[in-house]
């Protein structure tokens, strides 16, 4: 437990910056579950579906290849499947939602975990900044592609941030996804966490009317290979810190966990979570108007992509 945890106490729910994965599991039994994670290979990705597997989940735990994925999975307690995912290639997310598909598997949640943060230089993929593709619209693509295996209280977390509120004045400079009208790296990271962050809002407001939710979470800050781009001297600081001030991957797993079972996040459906309890992000992360014009513009995307892909093998 951080120095911090020690300061902070539980919230509305029970739990707060202190509580761990396996905490706001205890007592639950997820027998029957089928829970897909990506990025289950390190980090708080790699803790969540360990501890849902521990809770009696079937887990789907994905990694940028299938060799990674299944070699995680596989010193799990519990069952668990690793599928290839690599969310910058196009591909590979089509072929993580076919083999999914193909499997038979209906899940009960979808945690969009994975992610990449602050690149110190442009990279591109498909002609999109790397952290608004790889964040984003990899994860529409599974997340949509997979809405049809989610059951009827199936329930979507999408891993955002406290970053978001770096994202460019207007919340998602859409001029400029590229990235070739100006980068800076931690702008760039809060434009990809704003998009994590209304795409839950908006997939909330497209579940109205049947039992399925989605949540938007912060899981605090955890010191993971997440952090590898801050530079030699910020992590040298965060390795000297981190103890003190930075959360455990259990306390970092918990909040994205606690989104995708536990039953006290059901009436939050629609929030922004951080330490397991209701915050408050941006405001314009809570327009409406701008969550509808990224997901049209991501569906336009993802339907240029497709076509790209259809072009290549006709």
């Amino acid at each position: 437990m951080s120095l911090l945890a020690m300061f902070k106490s539980a919230g509305l729910t029970g739990f707060g910056y202190g509580s761990t994965a396996e905490q706001v599991t205890e007592g639950y039994s997820l027998t029957g579950q089928t829970i897909l994670v990506t990025g289950c290979n390190s980090g708080i990705g790699q803790e969540a579906c360990r501890v849902l597997a521990m809770r009696g989940a079937l887990v789907l735990g994905t990694a940028r290849t299938k060799e990674k994925a299944a070699a995680v999975c596989s010193t799990f307690t519990g069952k668990a499947i690793g599928y290839a995912c690599e969310l910058s290639n196009p591909l590979s997310v089509r072929g993580c939602v076919a083999a999914v598909k193909a499997d038979g598997h209906r899940l009960d949640a979808i945690i969009g975990n994975a992610g990449i943060m602050m690149l110190p230089k442009l990279e591109k993929s498909h002609g999109y900044e790397l952290q608004f593709f790889t964040n984003h619209i990899g994860h529409f693509m599974l997340v949509t592609g997979l809405l049809e295996q989610l059951k009827e209280r199936g329930r979507v977390v999408m891993l955002s941030s406290e970053g978001h509120r770096q994202a460019p004045i207007g919340g998602i400079s859409f001029e400029n996804l590229s990235g070739e009208g100006g980068y800076q790296p931690l702008t760039a990271y809060g434009q990809s966490k704003m998009a994590n962050l209304l795409f839950a809002k908006e997939l909330q407001r497209r579940f109205v009317g049947t039992q399925k939710t989605a949540y938007a979470v912060h899981p605090g800050v955890v010191a993971t290979k997440l952090a590898r781009n801050l530079g030699p001297v910020l992590s040298r600081v965060l390795a000297a810190t981190g103890p003190l001030f930075l959360k455990s991957v259990g306390e970092g797993a918990a909040t994205e966990v606690f989104a995708a079972v536990n039953v006290k996040a059901l009436p939050l459906a629609g929030s922004y979570l951080a330490d397991s309890n209701v915050a408050k992000p941006r405001a314009d992360a809570e327009d409406p108007a701008l969550a509808a014009r990224l997901w049209a513009e991501s569906e336009k995307i993802v339907q240029a992509l497709d076509n790209e892909a259809g072009s290549r093998q006709a």
